[in-house]
């Protein structure tokens, strides 16, 4: 609607105008209060002094001619405390600040004040005004924020336990004539509520109060909550732990009893344990059976039996008292012909740790055969080899005779004298080669007997063997037989030594 009318009523240029102008009027006097320069706020507190402090800067042409504190306690009210003329000097009218209130240094420029003896009532708009020619009074207020600190206190409220369910006030706690007003807040384990109230003051402080309630019970007495009051003039909140104070009548029971009372047992206990608020203050042992037996003794909540007989087959009846109330709790023994064989907590306990030191020493005992027995298979070399075995070492053995050389005597001599069938070579253990025979023997074999094992070369000795051959030529190949028998020679017998060689029969093809 409003965007409606100025769309359809456009402004004249003369209302235009007007506008200008006031906003320049505006800004006009804004510039002229500036050149009032005060604090815009200042804190203080009770009994303490304040500097109110006031000075006119780029005065120019301007003449300053008076200059007065103004106090405006409240809307609409204004009080002269303080005027400073050149001429007639300083003048403090009747105001509640008489005889509180000077010039810090007495000119114009800086006519700063002080307050003595501060009151929370001296709060307020404080203005600092000049009259000048020819622009006018020109004035900058400071607000006075006067602060008090809060008196802050809190204790327990004792009450009794309740039957009814209903709240109740346990703890108090109030932060008392600050300003400006305290916060309070509450914490603790009983799942309370708080009510939180405040007044005002006749000088403006302000006092907060808050109760903290529950449903007390008995359990609740001595569990604690904590007040936390807050407040601007504090550098952090104040905290008061309180612990509840719960009143309740006794609550009692007997202890002790074990069902082995056998006959003749010595120094049987029972223990008459009792709790309330206030402490219980008589403790009362008695028999339901009639008079208490000749071999009970009393001693304050302990009833002790000197010696078990079937006198204290009863019921023991202990009754506690305190302000609020009387409590009993009974306990009935039964003395038996035999004592009872138990094993009692301690017992187990003693058991456990013997087969835990047993299990223990079992696996220390363990590792130590472990590591025995590795050790000793290292030493007897069961392990595997940690260096390289030495070469093997050539010896007089069957290699050297097949090393020399073959002559034509020779070869008549065996075939004469011993049939080739009847030759066999003995071996023992595993076959070494004699890797050195090639170097050794350059000179007395032929081809290199490393390559046959340490023997001369096979296909080198048949042109030795020609003769032989021709000799042969009509009879059977020993070891082996013809083609058409497939003949094969037994293997030779293991009778050679370790470190010897030997060379397998020739085969024909």
């Amino acid at each position: 609607m409003a965007r409606d009318y100025a769309k359809h009523c456009p402004v004249s240029p003369m209302k235009n105008s007007l506008l200008v102008t006031a906003a320049i009027l505006l800004i006009i006097q804004a510039a002229s209060c500036q050149r009032v320069r005060v604090e815009t706020e200042v804190e203080a507190y009770p009994t303490e002094s304040v500097d109110l402090r006031c000075e006119f800067v780029d005065g120019g042409n301007t003449k300053l001619t008076q200059v007065s504190w103004i106090w405006e306690p409240t809307e609409g009210q204004r009080d002269n405390i303080a005027v400073f003329h050149p001429t007639y000097g300083e003048s403090f009218p009747e105001s509640p600040f008489s005889g509180r209130v000077r010039f810090i240094q007495g000119n114009l420029t800086s006519p700063s004040i002080t307050i003595t003896s501060l009151k929370m009532a001296d709060a307020g708009r404080y203005t600092c005004e000049y009259a000048t020619y020819p622009s006018g009074n020109e004035q900058g207020t400071t607000n006075l924020v006067m602060l008090a600190k809060p008196k802050n206190s809190a204790s327990p409220v004792v009450v009794q336990a309740s039957t009814s369910g209903k709240p109740v006030v346990v703890a108090q706690c109030e932060a008392a004539d600050s300003k400006p007003a305290a916060t309070i807040k509450w914490m603790g384990a009983v799942g309370g509520t708080e009510n939180t109230t405040s007044k005002n003051g006749p000088d403006g402080t302000v006092t907060v109060r808050s109760e903290y309630l529950v449903v007390p019970t008995p359990e609740d007495n001595g569990k604690e909550v904590t007040c936390i009051i807050s407040q601007r003039t504090q550098d952090k909140p104040q905290t008061f732990p309180m612990k509840l104070a719960v009143e309740y009548p006794p609550n009692v029971s007997i202890v002790g009893y074990d069902n082995n009372w056998y006959i003749g047992r010595t120094d049987a206990v029972l223990t008459c344990q009792a709790t309330g608020n206030p402490a219980p203050t008589t403790v009362t042992w008695t028999v339901m059976s009639g008079p208490m037996p000749d071999t009970v003794q009393i001693n304050a909540n302990k009833l002790i039996v000197r010696k078990v007989d079937e006198a204290v087959n009863t019921t023991f009846v202990c009754e506690v008292k305190n302000r609020l109330g009387v409590s009993k709790h009974q306990v009935t023994t039964a003395v038996i012909e035999q004592r009872k064989i138990t094993a009692g907590s301690s017992t187990a306990g003693i058991i456990g740790g013997i087969i835990g030191v047993v299990l223990l020493l079992a696996i220390v005992a363990a590792v130590i055969i472990l590591v025995r027995k590795r050790k000793q298979n290292a030493v007897n070399g069961d392990g595997p080899p940690k260096h390289k075995p030495p070469p093997p070492v050539k010896a007089g053995s069957s290699t050297e005779m097949l090393n020399k050389p073959v002559t034509d005597s020779v070869t008549k001599e065996l075939t004469e004298s011993q049939p080739f069938s009847n030759v066999y070579y003995e071996t023992s253990g595993e076959p070494v080669t004699d890797l050195d025979a090639c170097d050794d023997d350059d000179d007395n074999t032929i081809g290199g007997g490393a390559a046959n094992g340490g023997g001369p070369a096979v296909l080198e000795d048949s042109i030795q063997y020609a003769d032989v051959d021709e000799t042969l030529n009509d009879e059977a190949l020993p070891p082996y037989s013809d083609a058409d028998d497939h003949h094969v020679d037994e293997p030779p017998s293991a009778s050679v030594a370790r470190g010897e060689s030997f060379v397998s029969a020739a085969m024909y093809v």
